[in-house]
């Protein structure tokens, strides 16, 4: 009986932890939903579920008389498209090399990493801004895929590191047996094997990029390459005028992308967060 009561005390606690996360989770996400179909463009008179809902806010962002907003969502893709592509290819390749090889300086590479992924990008906007700067790389695309990639390589790389630690290494020298190289053992093998740790690594290296503000705010100055956090931020930012219905509007069609890829890569998540954090 007190078994019983114990198991029932510890399973209501869990449903009320559960919806409280819930509640924390869907409550803002209702509002921004709310607020993008309030007529008008103040949040001041603004319901989560309005009287008189419009879709009006919807339709300016896609008029290009009265927004780029098109333009900075394709830019947001194209970057976070690009960065996600070579940051899972430069990850791939540090992952297995520092775990599959022993070399001289390896275990001062993880432990440079291990203290870089404790820095954020923003710790470093000086140096990053100046860097851009000399290398011409302001206001370019291609200087924020660059930053992009390099903030995501060192936790992405103890993730997969520790993810392709529990591959058995007797694979590798079986296909080294049979005349496979370095190569070809990395991307026949051990690839197919580490889908789900680069299921992670892609989604990360999507997410951060498509809805970063600060970096793409110091590096970015005309407004046909904002992405669009840089692009929403200039609706509130007006002295007269602020567009913050529209604001809403935008924000809620940013999760389309981000809800499409995870659903995709979403089998994938459980096992590979798990094994490329437990073992390192």
């Amino acid at each position: 009986m007190a078994n019983k009561t114990e198991k029932l005390i510890r399973l209501t606690v869990s449903y009320l932890i559960l919806l409280v996360a819930i509640v924390i989770v869907i409550y803002p996400l209702l509002w921004v939903i709310g607020s993008s179909l309030n007529p008008g463009q103040s949040l001041s008179g603004s319901s989560m579920f309005p009287k008189n809902p419009t879709f009006k806010h919807y339709l300016d962002l896609f008029d290009a008389e009265k927004s780029n907003y098109i333009l900075w969502y394709l830019n947001s893709m194209k970057i976070s498209l690009i960065t996600m592509i070579l940051a899972v290819i430069s990850v791939s390749l540090t992952g297995y090399t520092f775990s599959r090889y022993r070399f001289i300086g390896r275990k001062n590479g993880l432990l440079t990493f291990l203290v870089l992924q404790m820095i954020p990008n923003f710790a470093a906007l000086i140096a990053i801004y100046v860097l851009a700067q000399r290398t011409e790389l302001i206001d370019t695309h291609l200087g924020l895929i660059l930053i992009y990639v390099g903030g995501q390589i060192p936790m992405n790389t103890w993730l997969t590191k520790g993810y392709i630690d529990t591959i058995p290494k007797e694979l590798d020298e079986s296909a080294r047996m049979d005349g496979a190289g370095h190569l070809r053992i990395f991307w026949q093998i051990i690839m197919p094997l580490a889908k789900p740790i680069i299921a992670v690594v892609a989604l990360f290296s999507f997410i951060a990029p498509f809805g970063d503000f600060i970096l793409a705010r110091i590096m970015l100055r005309s407004e046909e390459k904002f992405t669009m956090g840089v692009g929403l931020y200039e609706l509130v930012s007006k002295q007269f005028g602020n567009e913050f219905t529209t604001f809403a509007a935008g924000s809620v069609l940013i999760a389309i992308p981000i809800t499409i890829l995870f659903l995709m890569f979403q089998k994938y998540f459980v096992s590979g967060l798990t094994a490329g954090g437990t073992k390192g």
